[in-house]
């Protein structure tokens, strides 16, 4: 008997430090499905840089991870056209359905993609795409929702109000969360029904790091805090900077912040001394810092998955997040490894509370640790992948389409 065939629908294919949590999330998803035995199909797009959407990958088909992963080129897009409307989304502009749907299709979208969906859709047991603010996902969501089961990696922002994504929640078969947090949020702004939702995740791979390693070879003597990931307003960072420079000045104690991957960062003049930027560095080295830091600090209110949580936590690295993240907070009271702030004067209560109480922070490091390994091994993930499939998409006779 051939193998069930499933499609997983993101714009871009994650590697090589270029793409965020969500693309990253679902590469490893479809790859964990390969290894189970099904057949997938991974269609992304020819671009790398999520600000142009240039074409930079040539079209192609090839064998990778155990899938077929097909690069389609992106379509002509009216950039000029798209940041206007996306301006107008931000500053809580109302737009017409005309408008949002123009505001889609200017993002990314793929005509090569759509038409590969258009003649192989019936082959395929589930369509799964993500995440849910790209227009390539919801074009190919609502071409075909009664296949499709989407991943919205959903945040608590504006985009999240439009018409256009009501539309979108109220059509697919289903959606997999990354958390209960952000399950709750679909079933306050679209009343989505639990029968069609379901709670999934991704699984991360076990590891050990020496704790010693990252500050020897950078020669850091004091203490430190670390973020890893995107550097942009969106994430927190620019507070983090702030709140880093407030807590050096306020109790004169010599703390260092490192940030590791890309972006400019948006910090104090003198905060500069005592801040590390490492860049993109190994996953060993990243894993290094995190056993290394007095504390993970995540001060994004916008996450519907804290990867980079998690890793710290396996690290043995409490977190210390912001309050406004219903995620992360819900990751860090569920594993008993974090705490939060509300603003800065809870952030340096908080961080000093961890700076004085090394067993308490060992502690919490420990929680963290166990949590992830019990909850998060990739076995548990992927046996909640395919519950969620069962449940959601059963097995229905398709026409053999091999793509």
């Amino acid at each position: 008997m051939a193998p069930e065939r499933l499609a997983f629908v993101c714009p871009r294919y994650a590697g090589g430090g270029a793409v965020g949590g969500a693309e990253t999330l679902l590469k490893n998803l479809a790859i964990r499905a390969a290894r189970l035995g099904f057949a997938v199909d991974f269609l992304t797009t020819c671009a790398q840089n999520h600000h142009t959407w240039e074409n930079t990958l040539p079209p192609q088909q090839v064998a990778r991870d155990g899938m077929n992963v097909h690069f389609f080129p992106v379509d002509e897009r009216d950039a000029p056209e798209y940041l206007r409307l996306q301006q107008a989304i931000d500053r809580g502009r109302e737009l017409t359905l005309e408008e949002e749907t123009r505001w889609l299709r200017n993002g990314v979208t793929s005509g090569p993609l759509m038409d590969h969906l258009a003649r192989h859709a019936p082959s395929y047991r589930a369509i799964i795409t993500g995440p849910y603010l790209f227009g390539l996902a919801w074009f190919a969501a609502m071409a075909h929702p009664d296949r499709t089961l989407l991943v919205p990696c959903l945040h608590d922002e504006p985009f999240a109000r439009l018409a256009v994504m009501r539309q979108l929640f109220n059509a697919v078969a289903g959606c997999l969360f990354n958390a209960n947090a952000e399950r709750e949020l679909a079933v306050e702004l679209f009343a989505f029904p639990d029968e069609r939702a379901r709670v999934v995740g991704m699984g991360l791979d076990p590891f050990t790091a020496d704790p010693a390693a990252f500050a020897a070879r950078h020669g850091l003597t004091a203490p430190y805090v670390l973020y890893s990931g995107r550097r942009e307003p969106l994430k927190g960072t620019p507070l983090l900077c702030d709140y880093v420079h407030a807590f050096r000045q306020r109790t004169r104690r010599d703390i260092k912040l490192v940030l590791t991957g890309s972006g400019p960062i948006e910090a104090p003049p003198a905060l500069r001394p005592h801040l590390l930027d490492a860049g993109f560095v190994s996953e060993q080295e990243k894993h290094e810092a995190m056993a290394g830091a007095a504390a993970f600090v995540h001060p994004s209110i916008n996450e519907s998955f804290g990867i980079v949580l998690l890793e710290a936590f396996l690290a043995g690295t409490p977190g210390l997040v912001h309050a406004q993240s219903r995620v992360l907070v819900e990751q860090c009271h569920a594993a008993q490894a974090g705490l939060w702030f509300r603003h800065y004067p809870d952030f340096e209560t908080q961080l000093a509370y961890l700076l004085d109480h090394p067993e308490a922070r060992a502690d919490l490091g420990k929680r963290g640790r166990d949590y992830v390994l019990r909850e998060y091994a990739w076995p548990v993930i992927e046996q909640k992948f395919v519950s969620a499939l069962d449940a959601l998409l059963p097995v229905r006779s398709s026409p053999a389409n091999n793509p």
